[in-house]
């Protein structure tokens, strides 16, 4: 048999599998971590990028050079094609992208004693909502980025149904199940039958009842929890001038997501937003965006943001400091504010999941398990989500952040043999 590897490059965390002598090995990634933190960082000689907890370290620590999340989401969008400027330079994200799967490439060759040229990638259900061209495109790119690495064969499967291989080992009988995936980026849904002894079937297609998904994730929370409690303070819905004209939107929208804060670094936009404080009614708060975007502490404000979000899920209040911006500048966050920022977006996730169950004809009276994967399961309120629309089933959330990495090397096994 084939030695063969999956992938799971996430938006927020990233995993590689691989299938070996008929085992499947979680590889250690960063050290001895099997996840490492879809992050680079690129210091201002040459090209030699930090991956991971080391890349956030580098980037809190003040250090001179390039920092970068939840790279995923550029897949099939206008900036793969436009680039970025790293530390003065353009650089394609395609060379960035590939740059971080080549060192989970690595560390699984490493593991395996050998080279591995056979990969199953995960992909969300839908890279881009409604936009089956760039959905498309988005797969090409990752294919081609993949075989750049040097990967001579290259399948894909859906994250959702990766997950619910790497629990199906486990299942005695057959059971109706749901798959909720929840990344950084996306959330995705798989009705599905499982068993153990469909383990080894080579084709699954007559299992899998149906598919959903939504450009909806962690990050997303994110963004609302800091739009809602956190940017009203750097002066976010006030104005400026003889008019009252409230303050452009857009500077905030694009700092509350991981993927855009660079892009507010830079000449022409410092340069507007200095113009907004002259005649801003509220320096107080408004002077504290611009001081933010000069000292480029856009990642900083977005981890924070991050990083309530994980204890509000465990605690009902929680305090966020900004000391990196003004000295004993905090915040108080209660879990109702967050829960109250997201709702709408619970919303989309649930009527994903609905949508799922409509498509595979299934009640939901009949699913007998529901598989949460995805740190975004850890929310509280969508775990009441999922109780709700399925009260009678039983819940598996082991692994939540490494099934997918697992499933996948289990479907490489079966599609490689």
């Amino acid at each position: 048999m084939a030695i063969s590897c999956g992938i799971d490059f996430g938006t927020s965390n990233s995993s590689v599998a691989i299938a070996q002598h008929d085992q499947v090995i979680l590889v250690p990634v960063e050290k001895t971590h099997i996840t490492i933190p879809s992050a680079i960082f690129i210091p201002p000689q040459g090209y030699n990028p930090i991956y991971g907890r080391a890349a956030v370290k580098m980037f809190f620590d003040r250090q001179e050079g390039r920092f970068m999340r939840s790279l995923k989401r550029v897949l099939g969008t206008p900036l793969m094609k436009h680039g970025t400027q790293v530390n003065g330079k353009p650089l394609k994200f395609e060379k960035i992208i590939a740059s971080f799967i080549q060192n989970l490439k690595e560390r699984a060759n490493i593991l395996a004693k050998e080279e591995i040229e056979n990969v199953v990638m995960g992909r969300p259900v839908h890279f881009v909502d409604n936009d089956k061209d760039a959905d498309h495109r988005a797969q090409e790119e990752l294919t081609s980025i993949a075989q750049r690495i040097g990967y001579k064969h290259v399948e894909f499967q859906f994250e959702p149904i990766a997950a619910a291989f790497a629990h199906e080992v486990n299942i005695k009988g057959e059971k109706l199940a749901i798959v909720a995936d929840l990344g950084g980026g996306t959330s995705d849904f798989t009705v599905i039958r499982l068993s153990s002894q469909y383990a080894a079937k080579a084709d699954r297609a007559e299992d899998i009842l149906a598919n959903t998904g939504v450009r909806v994730g962690g990050n997303d929370f994110d963004k609302d929890l800091a739009l809602s409690s956190i940017m009203p303070e750097l002066g976010y819905l006030s104005t400026y001038g003889k008019k009252n004209l409230e303050v452009p939107l857009k500077y905030y929208h694009d700092l509350a997501e991981w993927s855009k804060v660079n892009l507010l670094y830079s000449p022409k936009v410092l340069s507007q937003v200095r113009q907004f404080f002259h005649e801003s009614h509220d320096k107080r708060r408004f002077g504290r965006l611009l001081k933010l975007l000069e000292q480029e502490r856009g990642h900083s404000l977005l981890s924070t943001a991050e990083d309530t979000k994980i204890a509000l899920t465990t605690r009902a209040d929680h305090t966020a400091s900004f000391d990196f911006l003004e000295k004993d500048f905090a915040i108080p966050i209660s879990r109702k504010q967050f829960e109250d920022a997201i709702q709408h977006e619970v919303g989309k996730i649930s009527k994903a999941a609905t949508e799922c169950l409509l498509k595979s004809g299934i009640k939901a009276d009949k699913i007998d398990l529901v598989i949460l994967t995805g740190g975004s399961t850890e929310v509280p309120l969508v775990q009441l989500a999922f109780k709700k629309l399925f009260p009678q089933a039983a819940v598996a959330d082991e692994n939540k952040l490494s099934s997918v990495g697992i499933g996948l090397a289990y479907d490489s096994r079966k599609k490689f043999r």
